[in-house]
C-alpha cells in the first residue's frame, strides 16, 4: 500500500509500505478514507517533536480517521466489512491497573496514531486496528463529519465534566479546532451565552460563525469575541452571578 511518511521536519515521502494484516481475533482491517490534520501533526512536522516524543525515524503520522471495514477477525462482534467507522485512536494494552480500573484512556502502555514510538499512523491506504476502537457511523454522516468525530469527542468530555450547560454563561479559552468543538457543543447543550476568547482574529470570526450556522433555532444567544483577560473575568462574574 501507499502510505506518506514525515521523514524530518517539513518533509515528507509518499512511498510503499507492508499491507497490513489482521493478526488478532479481534483486529479489524480498515480502508480509509479521509484522515484529519491535527495541531499536534503540525507541531511533528514544523519541529519534528512534542516534548519527549521525538521524530527519529520516518513515521506515519495521522490520527483523525474515517474508514471502511474490509475484513475482521473471528471474535469480532458487531461490525461486518463495508461498515463505516470512525476510529479511536488511542490503543490500550488492556492488562494495566489503569484499564482493569476501566481507565483506558489512562493505559500505561498505551499506543497512539501517528505518535513517533508509539504506533504508526494512519496516511496510509490501509491500517488494522482493534475493533474495540472501532464506531460504526450512521450512514447520513459525511465522511468529513466523521473525521471530526475524535476530535469532538473532547468537546463531549469537556461538557460532562462540566455538568449541565442549560442557561448558563460559558468561558471558552482558545478558538482553534478544539475550542470550536467546545463552542459547538455548548450550542447544542443550551448555554446562555459563551466568551470566545483568542489571539486570533480569524478565529474569533469562525466562532461567531459557527454559532450562526449550527443550530439556529435553539441554544447559546450570544458569542462575545474577547481576550482572554476579558473572558476570565466574565468566567469569574458569571460563577458568582
Amino acid at each position: 500500500m501507499k502510505a506518506a511518511y514525515l521523514t524530518a521536519p517539513g518533509h515528507f515521502s509518499t512511498c510503499h509500505a507492508p499491507d497490513p494484516k489482521i493478526e488478532q481475533p479481534t483486529d479489524v482491517l480498515l480502508e480509509l478514507s479521509a484522515v484529519g490534520i491535527c495541531g499536534s501533526d503540525l507541531h511533528y512536522f514544523r519541529t519534528g517533536r512534542i516534548g519527549n516524543a521525538v521524530l527519529d525515524a520516518p513515521w506515519i503520522m495521522g490520527h483523525e480517521c474515517a474508514a471502511v471495514v474490509a475484513a475482521v477477525g473471528p471474535a469480532v462482534r458487531g461490525l461486518s466489512p463495508g461498515d463505516r467507522v470512525a476510529v479511536d485512536p488511542l490503543i490500550a494494552c488492556g492488562r494495566c491497573d489503569q484499564c482493569r480500573a476501566g481507565r483506558k484512556h489512562t493505559c500505561r502502555q498505551q499506543h497512539f496514531l501517528g505518535c513517533p514510538g508509539q504506533q504508526q499512523g494512519c496516511l496510509c491506504e490501509r491500517l488494522v486496528m482493534p475493533s474495540e476502537c472501532c464506531f460504526r457511523v450512521p450512514e447520513q454522516l459525511s465522511v468529513g463529519a466523521a473525521v471530526l468525530v475524535e476530535p469532538f469527542a473532547i468537546a463531549l468530555h469537556a461538557l460532562n465534566q462540566l455538568g449541565s450547560a442549560q442557561g448558563k454563561h460559558i468561558a471558552v479559552l482558545g478558538a482553534g479546532p478544539i475550542g470550536l468543538c467546545v463552542l459547538a457543543a455548548l450550542r447544542w447543550a443550551g448555554a446562555a451565552s459563551v466568551a470566545v476568547s483568542d489571539r486570533l482574529s480569524y478565529r474569533l470570526e469562525m466562532a461567531q460563525q459557527l454559532v450562526g450556522i449550527t443550530m439556529p433555532e435553539a441554544g447559546i444567544s450570544r458569542v462575545v469575541a474577547v481576550d482572554i483577560a476579558e473572558a476570565l473575568e466574565l468566567a469569574e462574574t458569571a460563577a458568582t452571578s
